[in-house]
């Protein structure tokens, strides 16, 4: 792991404030991270459920952070492909969490996915995939 949770948690805080809006850096790894969403009113859909763009936000900052766990505090490391299939309906008024882990990361690209779920359930209730684009002399 080439930065550390506080290290990270810095950066974010810094350079991506707006990224607490999809959750909270929990707990880091090598190439992993887990996040947090406390949901409110504003993640919730008509018909009492946590909306689709909530758990991407969610599954997007959190795969940010397990890539930034290998390749160092990159600002410009971005989204270029995101698949997410929602499995079934969360909570409404519990959190949600996500689990990202990287599958490949190269000096261009780097590929993860990530698992969200609600609180108090043992099943996932979305499943994603991302792809990142690696900036040339990070």
């Amino acid at each position: 792991m080439i930065i550390t949770f506080e290290e990270l948690q810095a950066f974010l805080d810094e350079q991506f404030p707006q990224g607490a809006a999809y959750g909270s850096l929990q707990k880091l790894g090598d190439g992993w991270a887990e996040m947090k969403l406390e949901v409110d009113e504003e993640h919730l859909r008509p018909g009492g459920t946590v909306s689709g763009p909530a758990m991407m936000g969610l599954a997007d900052v959190t795969l940010y952070a397990a890539l930034l766990s290998k390749i160092g505090l990159v600002p410009l490391a971005v989204t270029t492909n995101l698949n997410i299939n929602f499995l079934r309906k969360p909570v409404a008024h519990q959190p949600i969490w996500a689990r990202a882990t990287m599958l490949k990361v190269g000096r261009t690209m780097g590929v993860g996915e990530v698992f969200v779920y609600s609180e108090g359930a043992e099943e996932p209730v979305a499943h994603s995939t991302m792809t990142y684009s690696i900036p040339p002399n990070r």
